[in-house]
């Protein structure tokens, strides 16, 4: 009986893999990680050859990159002009970083909501992406597409492209059109804190240059803390 099921168990697994191959193919969403998958490659290698060719200046690209992926692209931003970076290489990076987190989030939080592909590390961030979706879900649904891209644009906790992607496929919206309309509103969102920023910058400079780069440095603590804070009080909510 034991060995029964554990053929069985196998013959499932096999049957997943080779669904989840085909789908990798077929479907909008396996393209899009596929192309998520590309674009972090070919980032990652031109972080591997900046490295080798200017190794300060990549310690700054690197610190920048690893900052925006865990604390958000606002602070990202902020830990890059703190740090000399300028605005053709902080936009492009910004808007490069948040690309692939959707083309990649995205397509793994279907394949667990559709139970092709569960991975475990990430089934606790689906989880709580998903339930962050469902509760902002009625209010991006009144206002439709401008609803999502406004959802996304907005510079609050837990407004991020991917969560608007979640949102988008919860509302039934196709990828061709949920896709576009998130990435927009996070290009618009990037080119509002460039203009931001640099006049925060700018403003504060023009009495020190120290002053300019402590408080950027102080601003990118801020939104650290703030984001710990947020997760701090969210956990506690899910607790109680």
């Amino acid at each position: 009986m034991e060995e029964q099921a554990e053929q069985a168990e196998s013959e499932s697994k096999a049957e997943q893999r080779e669904k989840l191959k085909a789908t990798l193919v077929s479907s909008p969403e396996g393209r899009l990680l596929l192309a998520g998958a590309g674009l972090a490659f070919i980032y990652s290698l031109w972080l591997g050859v900046r490295v080798l060719l200017s190794p300060d200046e990549s310690q700054v690209l690197v610190g920048m990159t690893a900052t925006q992926i865990m604390f958000g692209r606002a602070a990202g931003m902020a830990f890059g002009y703190s740090l000399g970076l300028g605005q053709k290489m902080v936009i492009p990076i910004c808007m490069i970083l948040e690309t692939i987190m959707v083309l990649v989030l995205f397509p793994l939080f279907v394949f667990s909501w559709r139970h092709l592909l569960i991975i475990k590390g990430l089934k606790k961030i689906f989880e709580r992406m998903h339930r962050a979706a469902e509760s902002r879900k009625g209010l991006v649904h009144r206002y439709g597409i401008i609803g999502l891209f406004i959802f996304v644009w907005f510079p609050f906790w837990m407004t991020g492209p991917v969560i608007g992607c979640v949102i988008g496929f919860l509302l039934g919206l196709k990828v061709r059109v949920n896709i576009p309309v998130v990435l927009g509103g996070t290009y618009a969102a990037i080119f509002g804190w460039v203009f931001f920023l640099r006049h925060f910058h700018d403003h504060v400079a023009s009495y020190s240059s120290y002053a300019a780069m402590a408080l950027m440095g102080l601003l990118v603590i801020i939104i650290i803390l703030g984001h710990f804070l947020h997760r701090t009080l969210r956990e506690n909510r899910e607790k109680e």
